[in-house]
């Protein structure tokens, strides 16, 4: 046992000497706080070395879990009481360690053993239950026996046939011994497995660039520590996941001292409740503030944010690296008081967490939300990775350092409002990096989705000039410049976007748009069918398709050039086989063309999908009347 351990103790049992007369027992008075906030870890298949979910368990540790509960060691909890209430606190009150230490000095008596029945998710393989989905990583991940720590990302696929909501998501790391914590993405553009180093094998990495749906943003917090529950969300929180969104599971590993395989598995458990509050993750951050140099105790590092609206605080994640001593977090309201978000007075990596507020707080428009953090990169912290200490810059290594405080916001009011806020944030950390590709992207898209095509031009052509490769954003920009009438420009990114990704068939789909207005549609009708190669059952596809078909053949047939028409006219009704306006015009054109018995055969086809359709009638009529 440790020094500081073995003179806890002995402080213990000289308490111990004057217990009240209250006899305890384990059944009674311990089990219920070791299964609430001990065994959750300490239970097979989880990360603590050891399990505590019977008696002779934590008979045989008790001296041991009174020294470190005594010590506040364990559980880990670090926010400092009084400043934010969150859900499912693990810290332990002064009379539960006081409890313990009794109950110890007391002997430890195990007391009647039908009081100290572990709760049925400490002994569940899912704590949820069995899920309505589960997906497992295609490929294990081999961790090396020892090295730095592994950031890995396992892309799942999951094979859906039509949007579902999501009430909860539990996650299991696979290895747990070696996994730190483990962040749940989503992707909606469905983009993420092109990262990956060899199809179904992941991808590393502590920072992952997923480009963002402006009409979707993040709203979620999906994260896994060890012990900790899996959150449920509230009717009307569940997230919607697609057809064709992909998850990445960005897992935090560390050697154990043997090569590992570690192959996570996610469960999702949907709901038919569809969603109805929407909040929104708004990330403060100041890495470009971070050049701590060697020595230095006290490096400060702040942002400030003033909140465009009304807004319910749901979430808190915090996060930095091995240098963060003193972590907080807090609004100042438009009169002047302030409400804390979060303190964490000895910030430790280990036990990062997002805390869920016990209530949601209401700030009102006009408060600034600040974020403070102190680094200490001197030989005095006991957690820095350098010594003698080095110069520490901002970046993904754990020997790097970030400063990032995530919140989940609520606006206020009723329907979607996020975008609103949205913009508010993205032109915040803008002002600080004018030339980042990620925000100027975002902010294009988000004034573009807010009708506000003009000024998001400007920013997405910041956008591609930061990095010309991505066709996400000569996409974007592409419709930004076909909605402000600039047809000609637009083509030409959608072609750049397609030069860059020639199976990518929303740019394909955006450019035969644009070629249909600009009146090319013989090449707007290519570029349908092409996109209708990669995803051939696209209903909008399709609808286009037909009507791209439909125009040309009516102005085919205003030229003449009956033969041509008939040809777009076929392929029209073949496409859209239950059309009866499909039919007819197809009639009229192969009547023009003498072919009658074709044409009143195709008007009849059009009579069975629509029997009380007079000019149908009529032109059947003619058509077999040889007018």
């Amino acid at each position: 046992m440790p020094a500081a351990a073995s003179r806890t103790l002995w402080i213990l049992l000289a308490w111990g000497a004057a217990v009240q007369a209250q006899p305890l027992t384990f059944g009674h008075d311990i089990a219920p706080i070791i299964y609430r906030s001990c065994a959750p870890c300490h239970r097979p298949g989880e990360a603590a070395p050891f399990p505590l979910l019977s008696y002779a368990d934590v008979h045989k540790r008790a001296q041991q879990i009174a020294a470190v509960t005594h010590s506040r060691y364990m559980p880990p909890w670090l926010p400092e009481e009084g400043y934010g209430e969150f859900q499912d606190e693990q810290r332990l009150s002064d009379a539960e360690i006081r409890t313990i230490a009794d109950w110890v000095a007391q002997g430890a008596p195990e007391g009647d053993r039908g009081d100290a029945v572990p709760p049925a998710a400490l002994n569940s393989e899912w704590q949820l239950g069995t899920p309505d989905l589960v997906l497992e990583a295609p490929a294990p991940y081999l961790l090396a026996a020892s090295g730095t720590d592994q950031y890995w990302n396992f892309v799942f696929r999951p094979d859906l046939t039509a949007s579902r909501f999501v009430r909860a998501v539990e996650i299991r790391p696979g290895e747990r011994r070696v996994v730190h914590h483990a962040n749940l993405l989503v992707d909606r553009l469905g983009n993420a497995h092109q990262q990956e180093i060899a199809p179904g094998k992941g991808f590393g990495g502590m920072d992952v660039t997923l480009l963002r749906s402006p009409f979707d943003p993040d709203g979620h917090l999906l994260f896994w520590k060890p012990g900790a529950p899996p959150p449920v969300e509230p009717d009307g929180f569940a997230w919607r996941l697609d057809p064709g969104n992909e998850l990445v599971l960005n897992t935090h590993m560390h050697p154990s001292g043997k090569p590992e395989e570690v192959r996570p598995a996610i469960g999702l458990y949907f709901t038919d409740k569809p969603q109805t509050h929407f909040p929104l993750l708004v990330q403060l951050e100041n890495d470009q503030a971070l050049d701590i140099p060697p020595g230095v105790a006290d490096f400060p590092v702040k942002d400030d944010f003033e909140l465009p609206m009304d807004v319910s605080v749901l979430a808190v994640y915090p996060h930095a690296h091995y240098l963060g001593k003193l972590l907080e977090a807090y609004a100042t309201l438009p009169g002047g008081s302030r409400k804390w978000l979060i303190r964490i007075p000895n910030w430790d990596p280990a036990w990062q967490a997002v805390y869920q507020l016990r209530q949601p707080l209401l700030l009102p428009k006009g408060s600034v939300i600040s974020m403070r953090y102190h680094y200490d990169n001197s030989a005095a912290n006991v957690r820095n990775p350098n010594s003698p200490p080095k110069r520490v810059q901002a970046g993904n290594q754990t020997t790097d350092e970030m400063a990032h405080l995530w919140l989940q916001l609520l606006p206020a009011g009723s329907g979607d409002r996020r975008r609103e806020l949205q913009e508010a944030v993205l032109r915040h950390r803008l002002q600080k990096n004018p030339s980042d590709f990620e925000t100027n992207f975002n902010l294009g898209a988000v004034m573009l989705s807010r009708l506000n095509a003009q000024g998001a031009v400007g920013v997405l052509e910041a956008a591609v000039r930061a990095k010309p490769d991505q066709p996400e954003a000569r996409n974007m920009l592409g419709l930004a410049l076909a909605t402000t009438g600039r047809a000609t420009e637009a083509i030409g990114q959608y072609q750049a976007a397609l030069r860059l990704r020639p199976e990518y068939a929303a740019a394909r789909f955006n450019l035969a748009n644009t070629l249909v207005k600009a009146g090319r549609l013989d090449d707007a009708v290519e570029q349908y069918r092409k996109a209708l190669e990669v995803y051939p059952n696209d209903p909008q596809a399709k609808q286009r398709l037909a009507l791209a078909l439909r125009m040309r053949a009516r102005e085919l047939a205003g030229e003449d050039k009956w033969e041509e028409a008939a040809a777009r006219d076929r392929e029209l009704v073949e496409l859209t086989p239950e059309d009866a306006a499909a039919h007819n015009d197809y009639g009229i054109v192969l009547a023009r063309l003498g072919k009658r018995a074709d044409a009143v055969a195709e008007f009849d086809r059009a009579l069975a999908i629509d029997p009380g359709n007079e000019a149908v009638k009529a032109n059947r009529e003619q058509a077999l009347q040889g007018r």
